[in-house]
């Protein structure tokens, strides 16, 4: 006979409660540095989007359900016509920021990319702000996008410090659709029992496999999978609001809850409580600034493109290499360690070797690069075959190190002449907080190219005074500042 289970509701579990008390307590989040580099998350967030725009891939996916349907006083999707209900408009934004694996990351024991929940928030905050002003009341500001940009990077970032869903064959994007949606039923006014409702049922939601992650099936829903998950916390948050039940014991019911059905019986461990969630993550999130690579690799990337100028000293071509040895941490190995065929662009954008020998070769590394027509060059895979990782026991720990959170790569280049190159270390890369100073200015070179993708001159001055003006930015009405970037 089964045990009994006693049908008395319980109540909710304490990871709800942490998350639900912290998404109410947003008037406490006071820190300039976090405000700041939300700001400058925001406009390389909506930068890799108007550069995706350019990839018909992504741009087949765009657009209302129902093509020709426009949604009156709707959230706009930026570069594009489409103005459309806040769950699409998720889907759309979320999947533009994603698609060139360009936007911001963070790195614990679970990896993923905390402004794919820009989505759901500046969909839900647009449509809030025009439906307001349509009603004469007023609009919400871009002070409180960058609010619950900080509190989405927080709880998602939180939540991976300790726990690795990837171990357990879940994507990353779980993290996304719970942050997403906490942040955006506060958004929507719901009241602290109705967004504990609506985390509940992000938690007990059917989660991704990280299947489209790893050969031999990589392919592009990794690229849209983000996009999915915000939207989706935007329907259940509206759900919620309709006065929906919830589910206190998702993750602690025996046999029937999360921990029991999808994380082998263990509970989530916290490195940082829920009673000490500030705006830590959002202060030391890592940016992906030079290269629209994986970022475990975004370091021996940087090392390639030195390495590419040492052959050239040297009189030195890749036909002379014998082998090239990446020194790395154990999460890149686990990730992005990858021979064999690379069948398609998101095959390549997660292949170190792939990532390391195209600098190597031309002497840097674009989007573009992931197509076809590069990827046919017969030196690249020739390349390929040579490079070897090696997990150096040090790096893996500097990687978990609160203190460091490095993300080091070394490389050396041995010739078949018997000779070799001295061995290129890069631990931080130009994205890191260790590393703001250089990589703010060139963060922002990278916002300007991606506006002169789309847009007029008079069109991005526009964007860039208000984007570039701390205090101009954090007044302006959502919807005014999204009507900046009409297509």
């Amino acid at each position: 006979m089964s045990a009994h289970i006693s049908n008395i509701r319980p109540e909710p579990d304490q990871v709800l409660v942490d998350i639900v008390d912290y998404v109410l307590a947003h008037q406490q989040i006071t820190s300039a540095l976090a405000y700041e580099t939300a700001r400058h998350c925001l406009i390389d967030t909506l930068g890799c989007g108007l550069e995706a725009l350019e990839y018909p891939a992504c741009t087949k996916l765009l657009g209302p359900i129902v093509p020709g349907t426009v949604v009156p006083n709707g959230a706009k999707v930026p570069g594009t016509p489409y103005q459309l209900d806040p769950v699409q408009a998720a889907f759309n934004i979320g999947t533009m920021i994603r698609w060139l694996d360009f936007n911001d990351t963070w790195l614990a024991a679970e990896w993923g990319h905390p402004s794919d929940n820009l989505g759901g928030i500046l969909a839900t905050a647009d449509w809030l702000s025009r439906n307001a002003v349509a009603a004469g009341r007023k609009p919400l500001t871009m002070r409180d996008v960058l609010t619950g940009m900080i509190q989405a990077h927080e709880i998602q970032g939180c939540l991976a410090l300790e726990n690795s869903f990837n171990k357990v064959g879940l994507d990353h994007v779980v993290l996304v659709k719970v942050a997403s949606t906490a942040v955006v039923a506060r958004l929507l006014g719901l009241s602290r029992d109705e967004i504990v409702n609506a985390v509940s049922l992000a938690w007990v939601d059917g989660q991704s496999l990280r299947t489209y992650r790893h050969a031999p099936n990589t392919g592009s829903r990794k690229s849209w999978a983000a996009g999915d998950a915000t939207s989706r916390a935007v329907r259940l948050a509206l759900i919620a609001k309709t006065g929906e039940m919830g589910y206190p014991s998702v993750l602690s019911a025996k046999t029937w809850g999360f921990y029991d059905v999808l994380f082998k019986g263990q509970p989530f461990k916290f490195q940082r409580p829920g009673s000490e969630w500030g705006s830590y993550v959002m202060e030391n999130v890592l940016f992906k600034i030079s290269f629209p690579a994986e970022f475990h690799s975004q370091t021996a990337v940087e090392a390639g493109m030195t390495l590419h100028k040492q052959l050239a000293q040297a009189g030195k071509t890749v036909d002379d290499i014998e082998r090239v040895t990446i020194r790395t941490h154990e999460a890149c190995i686990r990730i992005i360690d990858k021979q064999g065929p690379l069948n398609n662009p998101a095959d390549r954008d997660h292949c170190i070797q792939y990532m390391v020998a195209v600098p190597m070769i031309f002497g840097r590394l674009t989007a573009g690069d992931y197509e076809d027509s590069v990827a046919n060059d017969p030196r690249i895979d020739a390349l390929r075959d040579r490079i070897v990782c090696v997990e150096d026991p040090r790096f893996t720990a500097d990687y978990h190190d609160p203190e460091k959170r490095s993300i080091a790569n070394a490389l050396t280049v041995a010739f078949k002449d018997g000779t070799s190159l001295a061995e290129v270390v890069v631990e931080y890369p130009i994205g890191h907080k260790r590393r703001r100073g250089d990589g703010i200015p060139l963060l922002e070179a990278k916002f300007r190219t991606n506006l002169a993708r789309r847009f007029a001159q008079k069109q991005q001055q526009a964007i860039l005074d208000a984007s570039l003006d701390a205090k101009k930015l954090e007044a302006m009405p959502v919807h005014e500042y999204v009507d900046l970037y009409a297509a």
